[in-house]
């Protein structure tokens, strides 16, 4: 924001800077004249106003804009994992009933499992470390 007060002062000061003029012989300076000026410094004080503030309304779109692409990447993001843990345990179910009880695998994950609060979690948990 600071850039942008820069450069609307150094335009109010470029239009309300004295002009260098030929020199000419010194005229008394009347009222209308400085009612004039201070119309034209109120016209580019509002102008600048203006532009400032549409400045600022665009960087707030942009802002919003650029939170609600995160925010649509998280949801993606969340739905990703979804299906791949979906897909985990479907493949944890099948590998479950193929395991035999009884052989040195399913004694070993017998063993295994018994941290854990189901087998189905803990299939998972080993399906993933084996990836």
């Amino acid at each position: 924001m600071d850039s942008i007060d820069k450069l609307l002062a150094e335009i109010k000061a470029e239009y309300t800077a004295p002009k260098t003029q030929p020199q000419q012989p010194q005229l008394t300076t009347s009222k209308p004249f400085i009612t004039a000026v201070s119309k034209s410094d109120a016209l580019i004080d509002n102008l600048l106003s203006e532009v400032k503030a549409d400045f600022v309304e665009q960087d707030a779109a942009e802002e919003l804009k650029k939170q609600q692409e995160l925010e649509q990447e998280k949801i993606r993001q969340a739905q990703l994992k979804a299906q791949k843990l979906e897909l985990l345990n479907k493949e944890a179910k099948e590998w479950l009933s193929k395991l035999d009880a009884f052989s040195p695998e399913g004694l070993w994950f017998e063993r295994f499992a018994e941290a854990y609060p189901s087998k189905l979690e803990a299939a998972v948990e080993y399906l993933q470390s084996n990836r």
